[in-house]
């Protein structure tokens, strides 16, 4: 693997990479780290053993009150804004299940390639609460009613679907020989333009069209000065 990628790894296999508030810090801490790094063109988030990430730990969620659930959910946010303010591409590897605030932080990613026989879901909703946080970017990629029937159903969609829904952009029957695809055609292409894409792209789903528009006016004259 070239040395102008990293990877970053959600790493508690034995919990089905289940969320907690430790991984999450260093999930954030990686993600902030890595922003140093001028020389980086792309970084992978991919999860160890048989599933990329299997949501929240109910553990955690069931000691959570009034005064602690708030702060839980806000390092779920902080690392999908990490991932977001990252000047590179952030790739999501995603296989096994893809589950609630593992689902929240795959969508904060640029792009997503899924292994056939992927599960995605977001079950808050069976468990009396509602999805939240980067939810709020599924409308974005899927549709508003798409997005609903995924956090108000709380049922599971297989790979197939979520491609064809707009939630992953590739499936491949070797997730990681298509990685390897992707990684060939982003790192063809210029670095300063690759960043400069990106932020664009952050611009263009945020912003109104006129400033969009006129945003990339200015970019694309900067790059001529």
């Amino acid at each position: 693997m070239p040395n102008n990628v990293s990877f970053v790894f959600l790493d508690r296999p034995q919990k089905a990479n289940a969320l907690d508030s430790a991984s999450l810090d260093r999930l954030r801490q990686d993600f902030e780290s890595l922003q140093k790094d001028e020389d980086l063109r792309v970084v992978v988030l991919a999860g160890r053993g048989k599933t990329f990430c299997g949501g929240a730990d109910l553990e955690e969620l069931k000691s959570l009150n009034a005064s602690t659930a708030g702060a839980f959910v806000e390092k779920i946010h902080h690392v999908c804004q990490a991932i977001r303010d990252l000047p590179v591409p952030v790739v999501a590897q995603l296989h096994g299940a893809v589950i609630g605030a593992g689902l929240e932080i795959a969508a904060a990613c640029d792009l997503r390639v899924a292994a056939e026989g992927t599960k995605f879901a977001m079950p808050e909703v069976r468990l009396a609460i509602p999805s939240v946080v980067e939810a709020a970017l599924l409308p974005r990629l899927m549709g508003s009613g798409r997005a609903a029937w995924l956090v108000l159903t709380g049922e599971a969609i297989d790979a197939r679907r979520a491609l064809e829904w707009g939630l992953v952009e590739e499936v491949y029957p070797d997730v990681e020989v298509g990685l390897a695809l992707l990684l060939k055609n982003l790192l063809a292409a210029d670095r300063e333009a690759l960043r400069m894409q990106k932020q664009l792209l952050q611009l263009w789903d945020e912003a109104s069209l006129a400033t969009s528009v006129a945003a990339s006016i200015e970019r694309f004259a900067q790059i001529h000065r």
